[in-house]
């Protein structure tokens, strides 16, 4: 192995650049800086008056919780990382002999955060950047739901706690040490999925049962952009068609979503406020299903499989994952990635524009 070079860590930082590094993208069109204002009323850090280390920069925080949300870390694996990779450093602006913030202070940025319910408030202020850039929700709204899963070790508690020897749960509630560990927000909820298609069609479709325990995150995006402009995180037994009123504030020309959505107070909503509801007609009861009403239902299905794409995106490169306990760092955590979403998103109409 040769000597080091007083040029390594530029060359290599350089070809990193030109293999496409998404953080250096991050840094270069996303203006972070703007959300220094925000994340200094949140996090309320000391003057600097007392003794001790000044604390790590708002700004620098928040750009590892990007970090942590892109790449679906946990904080003893961000602090490695961030130790470990020069392009962790570049994007937080640290060199390789400065102070890194270990596991426990990217856990009390979270923690702070999550007291002072900052999480609305950074997604408004990038939705204020994507509006003052150009893109503007003109195009109508597609409102859908999926389901998060929670932190594994919440599942045999609660199946404990309703399948006991007993039916009681004073085995665990009698001790708070374990109650504190415990997520008592997350709910099951029953989800029906239609089998795989007989070969032969004049055999009825099937549907299988699925029992799924965790939590539900809901969004509305606009339909030709695919960005996030509305969100809601909620435990997995929260009703969908509750959501509607969400789209009021926004004022679009129409609006999209499944059959749960479709309901008389509903309707009478999207009407009031001028929309054209393009939500999917439910079937008659006991009764087949008519020929124009599949019709439209499946043009329908075209715009509303688009919110697909997004929780795809979602689930594939942040994980979509609650490590936590309880639903307000459950909102946190979905709110980072839709946060993060939303700025891959720019990053991608910003190059595509530029192809343009």
């Amino acid at each position: 192995m040769r000597q080091p070079g007083f040029f390594d860590v530029d060359e290599c930082l350089a070809r990193l650049s030109g293999l496409g590094d998404q953080l250096e993208a991050f840094f270069q069109t996303v203006g972070f800086e703007l959300f220094r204002l925000e994340l200094h009323k949140a996090l309320a850090y000391a003057d600097g008056s007392k003794d001790g280390h000044p604390p790590f920069e708002a700004v620098l925080m928040f750009k590892i919780l990007v970090i942590q949300t892109l790449n679906n870390l946990s904080d003893e694996r961000t602090e490695y990382l961030i130790n470990n990779r020069l392009s962790f450093m570049r994007f937080l602006g640290l060199g390789l002999s400065d102070r890194m913030p270990d596991a426990k202070t990217v856990w009390l940025c979270q923690k702070r955060l999550t007291q002072a319910g900052a999480i609305d408030v950074l997604f408004n202020r990038f939705d204020a950047i994507l509006r003052n850039t150009g893109y503007l929700p003109m195009s109508g709204q597609i409102l859908e739901a999926t389901l998060v899963a929670p932190q594994s070790s919440a599942i045999p508690t609660l199946k404990r706690r309703l399948c006991g020897k007993d039916g009681s749960s004073q085995d665990w509630q009698d001790k708070p040490s374990m109650l504190s560990h415990k997520d008592r927000h997350v709910r099951w909820i029953l989800k029906f999925t239609k089998a795989k298609r007989q070969e032969d069609e004049s055999i009825p479709a099937t549907y299988l049962a699925i029992l799924f325990f965790g939590y539900k995150s809901h969004i509305s995006i606009d339909r030709k952009f695919l960005l996030i402009r509305k969100w809601k995180a909620t435990d997995a037994a929260t009703s969908d068609g509750a959501r509607v009123c969400w789209i009021k504030p926004i004022c679009h020309q129409q609006f999209g979503g499944i059959r749960p959505y479709r309901s008389k107070a509903n309707e009478d909503f999207m009407d009031k406020h001028g929309f054209v509801s393009k939500v999917h007609r439910k079937k008659p009861l006991l009764k087949p299903m008519p020929r124009h009403i599949q019709r439209s239902n499946a043009g329908k299905s075209i715009i509303l499989s688009r919110v697909e794409h997004v929780f795809a995106d979602q689930k594939s490169q942040t994980g979509l994952f609650v490590r936590t306990v309880g639903i307000a760092r459950a909102t946190m955590r979905i709110g980072l990635a839709n946060i993060v979403y939303n700025m891959s998103r720019f990053l991608l109409l910003k190059q595509i524009k530029a192809a343009t």
